[in-house]
């Protein structure tokens, strides 16, 4: 029996990713209340910055405009940078929004 994450949607590092500046709080199992940077943002996962607290198949849970609460698990550490996957993949119209709400600058946003 597998001890890692089981998770439901693939491994889409393919998709298009939107590059934001976003402090989270997030409620880890073992270290309590984590401070993390999401340096880009996906429908299926995110990337953050400064993470030294953070190892492969940990969950997290954190909350995010427009989509409210929404676990992720660690997929890859690197260094002070981590990806997380969400346990579900945001629907475009939460996602879009999120976006709007995250990346205010429209200059910076991909063309969708």
């Amino acid at each position: 029996m597998s001890a890692g994450a089981q998770l439901s949607v693939t491994d889409l590092r393919q998709a298009a990713r939107h590059p934001v500046d976003f402090p989270v709080i997030a409620e880890h199992r073992v270290h309590g209340d984590v401070r993390l940077h999401i340096a880009n943002i996906s429908a299926q996962g995110f990337m953050v910055d400064g993470s030294p607290k953070l190892s492969r198949g940990d969950r997290v849970l954190i909350r995010l405009p427009e989509v409210g609460r929404i676990e992720a698990y660690v997929i890859w550490v690197r260094d002070e940078r981590a990806g997380l996957q969400f346990e579900r993949i945001i629907r475009m119209d939460d996602f879009i929004a999120m976006i709007d709400t995250l990346q205010p600058n429209p200059r910076l946003r991909r063309s969708r």
